[in-house]
């Protein structure tokens, strides 16, 4: 159980992938809401205001970069916590998220221990 618990959005296509970061995470004790693609994000995420949202890049409707960048078009999106999820870990695939309002970039598969850390240092 963790010390602090964190309200995330967590964003994925594949069903199996978003829930087995959702049980990940409630298992620490946060709370989770989860979200299949990118319109059902940006509404689930200005309505319930999460403190950290983790969004996979390649997910359909709006691709992360765009949910990234309409959330930080918000001011409630300021205050969130932005985390990209991708399959692809070069420098330039950090930069490019970085540039389009992410806090942080993470590479699948995800470590638990790795995005552990990242929630209690959000």
């Amino acid at each position: 159980m963790v010390l602090v618990s964190r309200h995330v959005l967590v964003v994925e296509d594949h069903e199996d992938a978003r829930e087995a970061v959702r049980c990940l995470l409630e298992v620490q004790g946060h709370r989770v809401e989860v979200a299949g693609d990118g319109v059902e994000a940006v509404a689930m995420a200005l309505e319930s205001r999460p403190e950290i949202v983790l969004v996979d890049i390649g997910i359909p409707g709006l691709d992360g970069y765009e949910v990234a960048r309409r959330l930080r078009a918000t001011p409630e999106g300021k205050r969130m916590v932005l985390v990209a999820i991708t399959g692809y870990g070069q420098p330039t695939d950090r930069q490019r998220a970085l540039e389009n309002g992410f806090d942080a970039h993470l590479v699948k598969p995800v470590e638990p221990d790795d995005l552990y850390r990242l929630l209690e240092t959000a």
